[in-house]
């Protein structure tokens, strides 16, 4: 496997990731409206920009996590199991922890 190109697939992710962050903080610091019937349209869109940055936010903690073991050399074993994660699960998913088996007895339980 090359944990290079995995790392720096990892590290665009991230720099991604933390500019929408930032785009997301701005938009949610902006002076909210006067107008009653815009407030609330307004404080919709900031609920929804809000659960968006959580997800992102939580995104970026894997991609850091994943970013650790490539590290420490531990980068590409599953975390329950110890078996090596498949090059499709981390083409799909490079911050996983999880192979495919134990990611789906996580989800499915």
């Amino acid at each position: 496997m090359d944990t290079e190109l995995r790392k720096s697939t990892l590290l665009v992710r991230r720099r991604e990731l933390v500019g929408h962050l930032q785009e997301v903080e701005h938009a949610l610091d902006e002076t909210p409206t006067r107008d009653l019937e815009d407030f609330s349209t307004e404080r919709q869109g900031d609920e929804v920009l809000e659960a968006l940055g959580q997800n992102e936010l939580q995104q970026v903690r894997r991609i850091d996590a994943a970013l650790k073991r490539v590290e420490d050399g531990s980068y590409g074993i599953c975390l329950k199991c110890g078996e090596e994660i498949s090059e499709a699960r981390l083409d799909a998913v490079p911050e996983t922890a999880l192979c495919r088996t134990c990611a789906a007895q996580i989800d499915g339980a």
